[in-house]
């Protein structure tokens, strides 16, 4: 047996044994509830759309489609590491040039909203570069017990305080591809 074949029975085993937590249905019709809201509150503003890569590419290929008025697009790719939040605790390796947020209504859009840091960091940035208005649309709000620096203007389902992955938010580098959410198995 290969280090591939063991990696794909261990992945597989990882979803056989989690907890389906939203179906396809249901995902689907937190994806169009995100799109109407984002629709009503800037159909009529041509907004710039900033997904963050990587697990907003999910969320974002299925909503894009949605969104039928004028928009721009790019992405954001930001990482974060370290435990502290000052200084260069975020590795900001793409950001639109500063003449595209400028002026801007801007909607961040990201796969989940777990303790919020990230997005804060990236709300706060693009609002220092001049956007008129700076929201989140996030598929997953991650229920936590402590209260975050931000919050999703858009979200699309509220999910427990546990290791969720599929809709783009991945377990261990696998099953982003999934159109269901799932936790990992507690046992």
């Amino acid at each position: 047996m290969t280090d591939l074949d063991t990696k794909r029975r261990q992945t597989q085993a990882m979803l056989d044994q989690a907890e389906l937590l939203f179906d396809r249905v249901e995902c689907e019709a937190a994806l169009e509830k995100i799109a109407a809201e984002i629709t009503r509150d800037l159909g009529g503003q041509y907004p710039l759309l900033l997904p963050v890569m990587g697990g907003a590419v999910v969320f974002t290929g299925k909503l894009l489609p949605l969104l039928r008025f004028p928009l721009d697009f790019d992405y954001i790719h930001v990482s974060r590491y370290g435990d502290k939040l000052q200084g260069g605790n975020f590795n900001w390796k793409r950001m639109p040039a500063p003449e595209q947020i400028r002026g801007r209504h801007v909607v961040v859009l990201d796969d989940i909203l777990d303790e919020g840091h990230t997005m804060a960091a990236i709300q706060e940035k693009l609002l220092e570069m001049g956007a008129a208005s700076c929201r989140a649309a996030v598929f997953a709000n991650k229920l936590i017990d402590k209260e975050k620096p931000t919050k999703g203007d858009y979200v699309g389902l509220n999910v427990p305080n546990r290791y969720v992955f599929g809709y783009g938010m991945d377990a261990a580098g696998c099953w982003r591809n999934l159109d269901e959410i799932y936790a990992l198995n507690q046992a």
